[in-house]
């Protein structure tokens, strides 16, 4: 079998957002990385359609976001099944989820990953991986150029809801079957005379018309008395006899563009890692994709993973780094199946969920309840299990404003370089000591708050810290109250536990 000469040391497979996501994330990191696609180029297929606040935010901390608010809209409400929710502009500076294609999102992913360096091998699927103690050999195969392995130190399956990575390393992914299915296709409807159709229940099922783009739309329909096999061909006739069958009408349907089939099954790798080889986005997990949850959880598995990966890599950390991957990421993906579960459960037609959807709707003008349901799915309020009872250790960090000596900036402006940030708010010369053992690994940033409290999602102001660590991916390791509370024992763990031990003292 030839063999590329492009060894590296990551190989991702699969070059959707969660895929070109990690990539940037290890080559901001200073790591080797090659993304192998079995497809020849972009689909550019409409697929997902909405970026929502962690997500913004994340894109924000890493100096892009601009790109993507230039092609996408925000949308000031969202939905849980349909039900209107309302956002909290306290919570984040991008409170409002940015509606814009996966098809956009995926180019100006890719276009990053060519500015940094990323190697992206198309029309070359993972087809084969043996690992061993130092790392895996990755056989693709190329239609057109013939089989070739890659031999990198771990492997990454970024390769979908099907994907081969998770089963050739013989990873479980238990769940429950479908009971419905829906159809998708991005088509032209000349008899429709609105915009947008929210999710349109009918005895039949339930429909959606989105028209991200002058003249196109979006079209969903659910029917809930099929369930198609897997393997069952789509196609646009089908769109169009399932739209007539729902909403009574096929709005004169016509020019596809691209058709395709989702149902509810959910189903969650029982490993995100087993050795050398790791899973993310849908790889990992699958659900109805209610609310949009599904690309905004892959690109934040692959920003949790990213620098803790190139850690190891870097040989800056130990490989027991990655077992907080699965620790971290494997709950906040359960409890997007659980969510999205009660989601397909409520739009179901039939007298008894219209009952339902009533009583549920009038909960949810309370706040309490409509702030529960919006951090479902904006995933503000996640909160990382690390030791320390600090309000803010464990959560992203909120972008709060802050006087340095360029001026004023926010938090998030820090981490554009997906590194860890010691933040000093008070001029610590203890906490400047602690971080000397960790220089060139950890930024040391001194600087004043412009406020005293911060809004944190879930619970409110809490007082301003004097001092914190960072994560690369922003979420909060260690906090110090002005007096001391936090102490520079805890920091010295905390450095220890996420940067790897100390350079020298």
């Amino acid at each position: 079998m030839e063999h590329t000469g492009m060894d590296a040391d990551v190989v991702v497979a699969g070059a959707g957002p969660t895929g070109l996501m990690l990539a940037c994330e290890l080559r901001l990191a200073g790591v080797d990385v090659v993304v192998a696609e079995r497809l020849a180029g972009p689909t550019g297929e409409s697929r997902a359609g909405g970026i929502h606040s962690r997500t913004l935010e994340v894109l924000d901390q890493r100096g892009i976001l601009d790109r993507f608010l230039a092609e996408g809209e925000l949308q000031p409400v969202g939905h849980f099944a349909g039900l209107y929710l309302e956002f909290d502009e306290s919570e984040s500076r991008h409170p409002y989820p940015l509606m814009i294609l996966q098809s956009a999102i995926e180019r100006l992913l890719e276009e990053w990953a060519a500015e940094l360096g990323v190697r992206v091998l198309r029309s070359a699927g993972v087809s084969g991986l043996r690992q061993d103690e130092h790392g895996v050999t990755v056989e693709l195969d190329r239609p057109k150029a013939g089989p070739a392995t890659l031999r990198a130190r771990y492997l990454v399956g970024c390769d979908g809801g099907r994907s081969t990575v998770r089963k050739l390393a013989g990873i479980d992914f238990p769940g429950t079957e479908a009971t419905m299915t829906a159809l998708i296709g991005d088509v032209e409807l000349p008899e429709l005379t609105e915009d947008y159709v929210w999710v349109r229940r009918t005895p039949a099922g339930d429909y959606s018309a989105i028209a991200f783009e002058p003249g196109w739309f979006r079209v969903i329909t659910s029917e809930f008395d099929r369930v198609a096999g897997r393997d069952d061909a789509v196609t646009f006739e089908q769109l169009r006899a399932s739209l007539v069958r729902v909403a009574g009408t096929d709005f004169g349907m016509r020019n596809p563009r691209w058709v395709s089939r989702f149902s509810d099954a959910a189903r969650q790798a029982a490993e995100y890692r087993r050795g050398r080889v790791l899973l993310a986005g849908d790889a990992a997990h699958i659900h109805f994709p209610a609310g949009g949850q599904g690309l905004n959880m892959g690109v934040q598995d692959a920003v949790n993973l990213g620098w803790k990966l190139a850690s190891v890599v870097r040989g800056r950390a130990p490989q027991s780094l990655l077992d907080t991957y699965h620790a971290e990421r494997h709950p906040v993906a359960a409890r997007v199946l659980h969510n999205t579960r009660a989601q397909s459960a409520l739009v179901r037609p039939g007298p008894q969920t219209d009952a339902l959807r009533e009583v549920f709707g009038s909960l949810m003008v309370s706040d309490d309840v409509n702030r529960y349901l919006r951090h479902l799915l904006n995933a503000l309020d996640i909160r990382y299990p690390v030791d320390g009872d600090h309000p803010l250790e464990g959560r992203r960090v909120p972008d709060a404003d802050l006087k340095t000596a360029e001026g004023i900036i926010g938090v998030h402006e820090l981490l554009h370089a997906g590194r860890p940030v010691l933040l000093d708010l008070h001029g610590s010369p203890e906490v400047a000591a602690v971080a000397g053992g960790w220089a060139g690994r950890v930024d040391l940033v001194e600087a004043r708050g412009e406020d005293d409290h911060w809004t944190v999602p879930a619970i409110g102001e809490v007082a301003a810290p004097a001092a914190l660590l960072i994560r690369p991916d922003g979420h909060v390791a260690w906090a110090a109250d002005e007096g001391g509370a936090g102490g520079t024992d805890a920091l010295r763990t905390a450095l220890t536990t996420w940067c790897g031990p100390a350079a020298h003292g």
